[in-house]
């Protein structure tokens, strides 16, 4: 019985690990209950830009769907990321990720 237990605790907290680090799509994540927690979308790096003290890319993911990612890094083009931050929703810029 303590086996069995043990074995099943195993399982559950594996199955705890492996969801808390798993990437959303875009299409997953532009949804209101994700806004101000933290997501991770992996994706293809569009375009970046760079204007003054603002600066951010945009994430293509393998659905071929985009989110603007804001970041003071900025990965090359074409780059294949991971960004992690808190997904925001703004009137005139829609759903983004915020990176800090």
């Amino acid at each position: 019985m303590r086996k069995i237990l043990s074995i099943l605790a195993l399982t559950v907290m594996v199955l705890f690990l492996v969801g808390c680090n798993s990437t959303l799509t875009v299409k997953e994540a532009k949804d209101d209950q994700y806004v101000g927690k933290t997501v991770k979308i992996e994706g293809k790096v569009d375009h970046s830009i760079k204007l003054g003290s603002i600066s951010g890319y945009t994430l293509r993911d393998k659905n071929e769907d985009r989110i603007a990612v804001r970041s003071d890094t900025l990965p090359k083009e074409g780059d294949t990321v991971v960004a992690e931050g808190t997904l925001m929703k703004d009137t005139l810029l829609g759903y983004y990720i915020l990176v800090k």
